[in-house]
């Protein structure tokens, strides 16, 4: 029952994307993927499992991860007028990896 819960809202953040995007605020399947369900269920186990000093670390670090995410689409929207929508997709997504491994190392290195 516990994997069922936390299953839903992954199954709501892929399903309510597809379902705006068919509406005249098509541009809302934007905000869909940033609600904090992945977060939130993230959260809770490393709060179980560690305690709220853990919490408070994790949470300051996914507050850095909105960069990773901001330079995705930054580097979706330059490109998306000028290529293929595959292409400007896989080099958004190369463009989140090169930077959340930045992030991460830099975070290693001081915190």
């Amino acid at each position: 029952m516990g994997l069922l819960i936390k299953a839903v809202p992954g199954a709501a953040v892929v399903v309510l994307p597809d379902m705006l995007s068919k509406t005249k605020n098509y541009y809302l399947a934007g905000l869909i993927p940033l609600f904090p369900a992945f977060a939130l269920i993230a959260h809770y186990i490393v709060v179980t499992g560690r305690g709220v000093g853990a919490l408070r670390t994790t949470v300051i670090f996914g507050m850095w991860s909105v960069i990773p995410y901001f330079v995705c689409l930054a580097s979706l929207w330059v490109p998306s007028g000028m290529v293929k929508v595959p292409l400007a997709l896989g080099g958004a997504v190369a463009c989140w990896c090169l930077s959340a491994w930045l992030l991460i190392a830099l975070w290693s290195r001081f915190h």
